[in-house]
């Protein structure tokens, strides 16, 4: 089922001669971890102000669970939930404070408490927000986000600021999320991020998609079809390259795996931050 379908998106912001969104179509399956990446500038962040409705002027058809994304009201808000780059909280509140504070503009909540706890913030819960660190405060923001237990979630960088540990907590929440049948937007230059969570992803560039795929498929399509092998050549590291094609009937391959010391063996896959550039012609992805 799809949760999300976007036809013929345009959108020009006012006093602007070029369209900022050219006419884009895509969809997003239900229950899915969909990466929508760019370079800055490139329209991600209007196309996720579109899809919140946070602009409302654009041009083109988006179907949002099965209605028209026009014909929502205030009740829109009741089933997404959004988490922005920048953490917006009040500072003067604790963190305890902030979250009873939100969570009293919505219909039905989640247990904040118990998420609260799985982010590491339960014994911060009363102090105030103001002295929090950023990576607090981002993990704050992420339960701010899923206060309303939205059944579309939309998350701009979401372990950005992260050590390796919380960002890998913040990751198996989302996953934990995903396994509940909730669908997630997901906008990051932090291509781990995307490999690990992303279901489908598609690149945005001046506009318009550049492409759309698994990272899988994207990573079998822009690789090397070899494999390298290093292995201990009398005290020095050494490699050969053979290619992938025929590789189980390789005499070669198979001798060199038989008479040497093989260290490591790698495919030639590339990496996502090397098929960003090539997809997109740029080399930052923010």
């Amino acid at each position: 089922m799809v949760a999300i379908q976007v036809k013929g998106l345009r959108f020009t912001y006012p006093k602007q001669t070029e369209e900022t969104i050219k006419s884009i179509d895509f969809s997003v399956e239900q229950g899915s971890i969909f990466g929508l990446l760019g370079p800055s500038g490139a329209g991600k962040s209007t196309t996720q102000k579109i899809l919140t409705k946070l602009i409302t002027d654009y041009q083109g058809e988006i179907t949002f669970l099965g209605k028209d994304l026009r014909s929502y009201k205030k009740d829109f808000y009741e089933v997404v939930g959004v988490g922005f780059e920048m953490p917006i909280h009040f500072n003067k509140l604790t963190a305890l404070e902030n979250l009873k504070y939100f969570a009293a503009l919505y219909k039905k909540n989640i247990d904040y408490i118990e998420l609260l706890k799985k982010v590491g913030l339960y014994e911060a819960r009363n102090q105030e927000v103001g002295t929090f660190s950023k990576g607090m405060k981002v993990r704050l923001n992420f339960v701010r986000a899923l206060l309303n237990d939205p059944d579309v979630l939309f998350l701009d960088e979401p372990t950005n600021g992260l050590d390796p540990k919380n960002a890998k907590v913040m990751k198996d929440l989302i996953l934990e999320y995903q396994k509940q049948g909730k669908t997630i937007i997901i906008t990051t230059h932090l291509m781990g991020d995307v490999e690990q969570l992303c279901d489908q992803v598609v690149f945005m560039t001046k506009g318009k998609l550049s492409e759309m795929a698994t990272p899988r498929e994207l990573k079998i399509k822009y690789g090397k079809k070899e494999v390298k092998v290093e292995y201990d050549g009398h005290g020095v590291t050494s490699f050969q390259t053979f290619p992938l094609l025929g590789l189980g009937q390789n005499h070669e391959f198979i001798q060199l795996l038989q008479e040497q010391q093989v260290e490591t063996i790698h495919s030639g896959e590339t990496s996502l931050e090397e098929i960003f550039i090539k997809v997109t012609g740029e080399t930052k992805y923010e």
